[in-house]
């Protein structure tokens, strides 16, 4: 790998954790029990309800935020009459327990906001996406407060602003000025939803051609704050690679775990040689999250128009090069005595600081060597990733 060969930083924060949970010095029921924890993250589902009319793009934002084309075959099915008649949920490609739910549409003069929390079986979703392509109406100010009274958070999304900025652009040629008209479009939906009872309306201007102008970046931000920690994980690990805010999130994000998948390959040693498997699981993850696959570094060329071989030109680190990472390339990175020597140093160091650590020396250094690669690996993915997406915002003239 080619990060800095320096022994990373173990904030206070893992310290903290780390002392927590190793306080009664059995490190094998310890390790045990943050491996479980790792095993729960994975297991949490996240279920997430999209809803609008027919025609405002429910389907294609589905599509784009899982990082699915159209015509792709597990793609959420679009056009402009409604196509969803029972709430259908559509899975993210690299993360499977996060699930978005084309609910059918509303919107007709019989519309029942409370029959139709019944149809789509209101309880199962974390929050519910409520989108409208033009203003929103009284349909979708009866869903939200339906949505409020039975307790789960909901957000609205006006789609199709390029749409909107493209009519402007071409009716107000001298005086148009982006800025003022996403404002007043912005000012318009707020002041709708105030009309119909909505008091603190949470509004985010989109456009599923652009995922990565307007209010996406805002509208993660919300969703980190507001919802629960497990959940939060989740979710952050499923969006698209689009900002280098959001890159840099989810670097905070696996970084925080990487002292308990350390400690898990640190109990894998006691019974036999540490189960580099488990490292190359991790690193391929890595990889996924941030959008360094194949499948995604293919998607991420079509999205911006650049040539797949111009967005790998600038991965520095070999083992995002490769397709597929295995052991050999792992125990290849571990033979350098610098590397050893860093390693060993890690390992004096957290068992200055938890003992039980101290007292198991083979543990030490699988802990040490573990956490080490880790940390050096997700350092290299994410500079890569930051690379890749400056490639590919790149102006081509």
């Amino acid at each position: 790998m080619d990060s800095k060969q320096t022994m990373p930083i173990i904030t206070e924060n893992e310290l903290q954790e780390m002392r927590a949970v190793f306080k009664n010095e059995d490190f094998v029921e310890a390790a045990r029990s943050i491996r479980q924890s790792l095993v729960d993250i994975e297991d949490v589902i996240l279920n997430i309800a999209v809803t609008g009319e027919s025609g405002s793009g429910k389907s294609t934002f589905i599509n784009v935020i899982r990082g699915v084309e159209d015509e792709d075959k597990d793609a959420a099915k679009t056009g402009v009459v409604e196509t969803t008649v029972e709430p259908t949920p559509y899975s993210h490609p690299q993360h499977k327990n996060v699930h978005y739910w084309d609910l059918p549409g509303i919107g007709t003069p019989s519309f029942n906001a409370r029959d139709y929390m019944k149809l789509v079986n209101f309880s199962q979703y974390d929050f519910f996406f409520i989108i409208a392509s033009e203003r929103f109406k009284d349909c979708h100010i009866q869903l939200a407060q339906a949505i409020h009274t039975m307790g789960k958070k909901f957000y609205f999304l006006r789609s199709k602003i390029d749409s909107d900025l493209n009519a402007s652009r071409t009716r107000r040629r001298n005086s148009y000025n982006e800025e003022n008209i996403l404002k007043d479009i912005r000012n318009r939906c707020i002041q709708g939803l105030h009309e119909g009872g909505i008091k603190q309306p949470q509004v985010f201007l989109l456009s599923c051609l652009e995922l990565d102008k307007y209010d996406f970046y805002n509208m993660q931000k919300t969703l980190e704050s507001e919802l629960p920690s497990q959940k939060r994980h989740v979710f952050l690990l499923s969006l698209p690679n689009i900002y280098k805010q959001a890159l840099e999130k989810k670097k905070d994000a696996l970084r925080n775990q990487i002292w308990k998948w350390a400690s898990g390959y640190a109990i894998s040693s006691l019974c036999a040689r540490g189960d580099i498997a488990t490292l190359v699981n991790t690193m391929t993850e890595f990889k996924e999250a941030f959008g360094l696959d194949e499948r995604s570094l293919e998607k991420l060329a079509k999205t911006f128009g650049k040539e797949l071989s111009d967005l790998k030109s600038v991965i520095r680190s070999p083992l995002v090069h490769q397709q597929m990472i295995c052991e050999h390339d792992i125990n290849r990175e571990l033979l350098s005595q610098d590397k050893a020597a860093i390693i060993l140093m890690l390992k004096k160091y957290v068992a200055s600081l938890v003992p039980v650590i101290a007292s198991m020396a083979d543990v030490g250094i699988a802990f040490g060597t573990a956490y080490w690669m880790l940390c050096s690996f997700l350092t290299d993915v994410a500079d890569d990733a930051a690379r890749v997406l400056s490639k590919a915002l790149e102006s081509s003239a």
